[in-house]
């Protein structure tokens, strides 16, 4: 146990039950147990291979490299479309995480065990990723917003055309992009 995350099960959130059984689930396995994000990280040297965190509808266990896991029970969910390599494990009450014990616990241990592998998630490359006509109308008209583009770190590129092809009207993805200029052109990335 980690006193640095202890205010995490201290908390009287909906989802105390649950977590505090998850925590208990989790230290079994032997990993490290570390606050990353505001949450209860589980850590094989230093790496990390699934966290503990809650939702308005639900609390999950996060497994890092999810997608390499052996989901024998169909139950690891992809949050996202754009999600590549984590999945969850989603639990609506402690009756639940009870009833799925060893289920869990098998996975976790399967994740170590993938980690210990070295084996890593094929990721999407950036240059796989939609690339929105506006911006690269806008990259092929202005050659020091393309330079700066291409500086950007694979992730924030990938944050970029995201954002902008998620818009489904053009104006939007207009307004966006304009709005992205500057923060893009200092070398920024979405949210920094």
């Amino acid at each position: 146990m980690n006193p640095k995350v202890d205010f995490f099960f201290a908390d009287n959130s909906k989802w105390q039950k649950e977590y505090e059984k998850l925590r208990k689930i989790a230290l079994k396995t032997g990993l490290d147990e570390e606050l990353k994000w505001g949450c209860p990280c589980y850590t094989y040297h230093r790496k990390n291979i699934f966290l503990i965190h809650g939702f308005k509808d639900y609390c999950a266990l996060l497994f890092f490299k999810g997608a390499l896991l052996n989901d024998t029970e169909s139950i690891l969910i992809q949050q996202t479309e754009n999600v590549q390599a984590a999945r969850q494990l989603r639990f609506t009450s402690l009756q639940e995480i009870i009833q799925y014990e060893k289920i869990i616990t098998t996975y976790m241990y399967e994740a170590v065990e993938v980690e210990k592998s070295g084996v890593k998630v094929p990721l999407k490359k950036t240059k796989e990723f939609e690339m929105a006509e506006e911006f690269q109308n806008k990259l092929d008209q202005n050659p020091k917003l393309k330079t700066a583009f291409e500086a950007l770190t694979p992730g924030r590129q990938r944050a970029y055309l995201l954002y902008f092809s998620t818009a489904k009207q053009s104006k939007t993805r207009e307004s966006r992009i304009e709005k992205s200029i500057p923060s893009i052109l200092k070398g920024k990335g979405l949210n920094d």
